[in-house]
């Protein structure tokens, strides 16, 4: 890969600071844009980021997702509408971009992996305004690169593993859910995927998590298997703990069209957990 300037959007974030390390070791030029001093909402902003890039990766997001049930406007602002201008800044300059979105975007209502060309139907407003970057995004006519991501995990941000772990360290019984499943992917394995698309410059909608599936109770029970005490693990449904968004139960990938891309066999979750857990 020629020696190129990459706008990682979101840079400073979970998954935005593992793509900004692994594209300088590529030898990459790397330009983080992320709060405060970026914007994504701000159209001067987006144009300053895109104009000085050769490619633009965007991790940048309204992540809150109960959040996102009383502030939609604000989820949409972010998540669909700067995703638009993102596009249509990139179209005007020729930028390609990649966009980083989410199984939010299904129901989860399906009892096989959800494969690309499965209709999206989100359950809750983060998952609908995600779905809407998407299409705003598609709109917009620029050349780009769509990855739907799960259950992602990684050494830069608050997820599923850190709070398995700060509860167990809290001592007394833990429940996790037993009824939503997927696959826990690691950032740094999304990092070197986002590497492989930025080198083919591919275009279109893919889906990646790491390979194989498992229920949050599952992956609770490998990380708490691996910890130097015990832990009362208990399992429970959903519907025994309400919150303000739905969730969906089945956040399972089909990710054979991303594979077909890639140079090397799509690691095993449990695989890249267990690396992940390691370097704690």
């Amino acid at each position: 890969m020629d020696r190129q300037v990459v706008a990682v959007l979101g840079g400073r974030g979970m998954l935005g600071t593992e793509v900004a390390t692994a594209c300088r070791r590529q030898g990459l030029d790397v330009h983080i844009h992320d709060l405060p001093q970026f914007d994504i909402t701000s159209i001067g902003h987006m144009r300053q980021a895109v104009d000085a890039a050769d490619l633009v990766v965007n991790c940048a997001a309204y992540t809150n997702v109960d959040g996102a049930e009383s502030e939609s406007a604000l989820a949409h602002r972010v998540n669909a509408e700067a995703v638009g201008r993102l596009g249509e800044v990139a179209r005007e300059s020729g930028k390609w971009v990649l966009h980083i979105s989410t199984d939010f975007v299904f129901d989860g209502g399906l009892d096989r992996p959800y494969a690309e060309t499965d209709a999206p139907n989100p359950i809750s407003e983060y998952g609908r305004s995600k779905l809407a970057g998407e299409r705003l995004l598609e709109a917009s006519g620029c050349r780009h690169c769509i990855l739907r991501l799960e259950w992602t995990y990684g050494p830069n941000g608050n997820h599923f593993i850190t709070k398995l772990l700060r509860r167990a360290q809290a001592g007394g019984p833990v429940s996790v859910v037993d009824d939503q499943v997927g696959a826990p992917t690691a950032t740094a394995d999304v990092a070197g995927v986002i590497l492989a698309m930025m080198e083919k410059q591919a275009t279109g909608l893919y889906h990646f998590a790491n390979a194989g599936c498992a229920s949050r109770y599952d992956v609770a029970a490998f990380v708490f298997e691996r910890l130097p005490r015990a832990v009362a693990l208990n399992r429970c449904r959903t519907a025994d703990y309400p919150s303000p968004a739905a969730r969906p139960l089945n956040s399972r990938f089909d990710c054979r069209k991303i594979q077909a891309l890639l140079n090397e066999p799509i690691a095993p979750w449990q695989e890249s957990l267990e690396h992940y857990l390691r370097q704690l």
